[in-house]
């Protein structure tokens, strides 16, 4: 197998427009009427938009602070976005989106509440406290076209529990998780310390475990010792936390674009990373099939509390004694989901939390509670049991045509963020003075190529040439990660023949000497850059 065939991933895009215009129709035509009818937004979320079926994948990353959220997101998208600071305090006091945008720039919360085309618009009932902490930066980035990525403040530690924020962050947080395609929770291999503040984020989690990716970071800083035990108590307390049967999947790595330090769980690291990105990249390859899971978890959640509301009508006097009948009720209500379960058949997961449903009912007039309307549950019933059975064979053929979707390549996720670096891009192409040509003739790798070529011809190449498999073993001696590597086996390789010459394992070694200097990698190959052999041949343009 060829060294591009490992680390490299088809790049196109999928059409999942009509299986979410489908589901966007039922929503509005079967599930909609059933929510306002039994006033399912006042006890739960708010009603779907346009925007939650039509946006990308999103994204949620979230973690204390210093934990590396932040340069996570970087690593990602291959760049600095506007508004972000890294450092060992709590930096990041707002949620930011980062979505696709042709012009660079910031959208504030409160008008980005306002944009029918941003699926944030039920963001409003937080208000101005959360919402003067919340953005969207938009930017023209490749990553940014297949998928969106929240950043969340820092969840704050022990010690500083007591200052407040001003709004229900756990709320916030459970608001997103429902809306989100993945939630990313960083962990710090250095520091690792279970917070109020991250417990009751864990429980804004509970019911979306399978979105739910947990990372312990920085684990090249480490020593297998303290990381085997580090990793234990991580998983002991996430389950004390999350009390389900299935294990959450913890991902041991270091997520950022500098060379790493060499430790004996090195290649643990790489493997867990390239399962990580292969997780993220086809997040826009299943956007439809979460889409579809998230309106079937909807639409169980709607029949269960229409059962519930109903039951309480029922059971309401007309007149006398409503009030102490209203509060024997709710406190009855673990009973009543019994009795709902074994006259309806309502599956007992289908249930809202008993604990929170009887917080919400103390403040309701049961008087205005409608009883079963047997037409809109039957509509609800056939969008269970037929309509989106329906959909099920066109999101097969999706996933038949996988080869064809956009994914992130491997090679994307890269680059370094030293801001002394900034200033000087050695990949830039040299300007080209007035009245001067530029002599593409020297090429810039040119001087540094005779110690270049005693690495190449040290590996042993065949007839002339390195075959994948041998540069790969040198290139991750470098201890870059392999997501960069592979870019620059990517930009190296310029005939596409899965092999290097001296020529292209010169320009591959000039690019990683680069790179482990901190500098930015170009995201092609400028002409400057590429081989003398490599470049067009001029004799066409000789007249005869």
């Amino acid at each position: 197998m060829s060294f591009r065939r490992l680390w490299s991933t088809p790049k196109a895009m999928g059409d999942v427009n009509m299986v979410t215009e489908e589901l966007k129709n039922l929503y509005y035509k079967r599930l909609l009427p059933v929510e306002k009818y039994y006033s399912f937004h006042h006890f739960h979320s708010p009603s779907y938009e346009d925007a939650d079926f039509d946006n990308k994948p999103m994204v949620l990353v979230m973690g204390q602070y210093s934990t590396g959220k932040t340069t996570f997101i970087r690593y990602l998208i291959e760049q600095d976005f506007l508004g972000s600071r890294v450092g060992p305090e709590p930096t990041t006091d707002c949620f930011t989106a980062l979505m696709y945008g042709e012009v660079e720039g910031i959208i504030p919360g409160n008008a980005l509440t306002m944009d029918p085309k941003k699926p944030f618009r039920n963001l409003d009932p937080f208000g101005n406290s959360f919402l003067n902490r919340f953005q969207c930066v938009q930017m023209p980035n490749q990553i940014l076209e297949s998928i969106s990525i929240i950043d969340t403040p820092g969840i704050l530690t022990a010690a500083k529990r007591k200052l407040s924020r001003g709004y229900d962050f756990a709320a916030v947080l459970r608001w997103f998780a429902e809306r989100v395609d993945r939630i990313i929770l960083l962990f710090d291999a250095h520091k690792l310390e279970f917070s109020d503040e991250l417990t009751r984020a864990f429980e804004a989690l509970c019911g979306y475990e399978d979105k739910l990716r947990v990372v312990l970071n920085k684990a090249d800083r480490v020593d297998s010792q303290y990381l085997m035990r580090v990793y234990g108590a991580l998983m002991w307390s996430l389950g004390k936390v999350f009390r389900t049967p299935e294990i959450l999947r913890v991902y041991i790595g270091s997520f950022w674009s500098e060379p790493r330090q060499m430790c004996d769980h090195y290649q643990l690291i790489e493997l867990e990373e390239e399962d990580l990105l292969a997780d993220i990249r086809n997040l826009p390859r299943n956007a439809a099939v979460r889409k579809l899971n998230d309106l079937v978890k909807r639409a169980r959640l709607v029949r269960a509390h229409a059962h519930i509301i109903s039951y309480l009508k029922q059971e309401m006097p007309t007149i006398f004694c409503r009030e102490s009948k209203k509060h024997n009720l709710i406190y009855q209500l673990p009973v009543i989901f019994s009795k709902i379960q074994q006259q309806h058949r309502v599956p007992a997961g289908d249930f809202p939390d008993c604990t929170k449903m009887q917080e919400k009912l103390l403040g309701q007039d049961f008087s205005k509670f409608k009883k079963l309307k047997p037409s809109l549950m039957a509509s609800l019933d056939k969008l269970l049991s037929t309509d989106i059975a329906k959909l099920v064979p066109y999101i097969q053929q999706q996933e038949q045509r996988k080869r064809s979707l956009h994914g992130v390549l491997d090679g994307e996720f890269l680059r370094t963020f030293k801001p002394e670096h900034y200033s000087r891009d050695p990949f830039k192409e040299p300007p080209i003075d007035e009245g001067s040509e530029l002599d593409f003739d020297e090429w810039v790798v040119e001087k540094y190529k005779p110690k270049y070529d005693e690495i190449f011809y040290n590996l042993n190449p065949t007839e002339g040439k390195l075959s994948g498999t041998k540069v790969k073993e040198w290139m991750t001696k470098t201890l870059l990660p392999n997501s960069v590597l592979a870019h620059i086996w990517r930009l190296s390789d310029v005939d596409g023949d899965g092999m290097l010459d001296d020529e292209e394992f010169a320009l591959a070694v000039h690019l990683i000497e680069e790179k482990v200097e901190g500098h930015w990698l170009p995201r092609e190959l400028p002409p400057h850059l590429v081989p003398p052999s490599k470049r067009p041949s001029e004799a066409s343009d000789v007249s005869v």
